[in-house]
């Protein structure tokens, strides 16, 4: 189709085309009526890979209602994936034995990929590679995820939690935007060291919010910008909410508020 501005390049490390494998944009989707969300997706589906259903939220639909959303984002190139905090709850309740059933009955309605986190309940390296392979096995798409909302677990932890999950068969790894932020500057020690021993293209940067205690809007944009000074317009992105996914794509492009993208500045 064609677009305005024409003779304005967009830049040439941005990824364009889906499906993309790198340059991911995850949009949360806290509960959006299928109104809203066909108007937001008419909109922002080129630029949004995958959308998490958020929490729990998944299992408080009417499974017609949900099955629609789901097929709302298929029909736009969107992948949606259950989040981890679910997960987390079906293990706190029901342990190992409740997971086969959860990852089956995603897979009979229709839901390709879940997150395996440990926020709330604490995970053992043992019990998170027996998620994730029970996971797989049931024929799940796994993203990990690694790092606390309220502790600084440092990058040796986050890269060996990272590389369980991996190993254990998952497909990328998240790390906690409440770790890549402290005391509302981006933790930039804990980002280069997961620049170092990780491959990038397989780790989503999560975006931190109102759900971590001390958290500002400013300062959360502040590390999107940070992020993407640091890596690019392609680096991965995650926990973006519907009505900021337009400028997050404008801030790839360099024609958001911080204008054109170049290094990380030192402060």
């Amino acid at each position: 189709m064609t677009k305005p501005f024409a003779s304005v390049p967009l830049p040439a490390g941005r990824s364009t085309a889906k499906p993309r494998r790198r340059g991911l944009t995850m949009m949360m989707d806290w509960g959006l009526p299928l109104g809203q969300q066909e108007d937001w997706l008419g909109l922002l589906a080129p630029a949004v890979d995958l959308a998490k259903l958020v929490v729990g939220t998944a299992r408080l639909y009417e499974e017609e209602y949900l099955r629609r959303k789901l097929d709302l984002y298929a029909a736009h190139g969107v992948r949606p994936f259950l989040g981890g905090q679910f997960m987390e709850y079906v293990f706190a309740t029901q342990g190992m034995d409740g997971v086969k059933p959860f990852c089956d009955e995603a897979v009979r309605l229709g839901i390709h990929a879940i997150e395996v986190s440990d926020n709330v309940v604490a995970l053992n390296d043992d019990q998170r590679r027996a998620i994730i392979r029970t996971a797989v096995e049931s024929g799940l798409e796994v993203h990990g995820e690694v790092g606390s909302k309220s502790e600084d677990s440092g990058a040796e932890t986050l890269i060996a939690q990272a590389n369980v999950s991996f190993d254990a068969g998952a497909d990328v790894v998240l790390v906690e935007g409440a770790e890549l932020l402290r005391d509302g500057v981006p933790n930039r020690s804990l980002v280069d060291g997961l620049r170092a021993g990780l491959d990038t293209d397989r780790v989503i940067f999560e975006l931190s919010g109102h759900w971590v205690p001390g958290t500002h809007h400013t300062d959360n944009y502040q590390l999107k910008v940070f992020l993407v000074r640091t890596f690019g317009p392609d680096v991965n992105l995650a926990n973006v909410m519907p009505a900021d996914v337009w400028e997050t794509e404008a801030l790839r492009c360099g024609l958001s508020i911080p204008g054109p993208m170049g290094p990380a500045r030192s402060e």
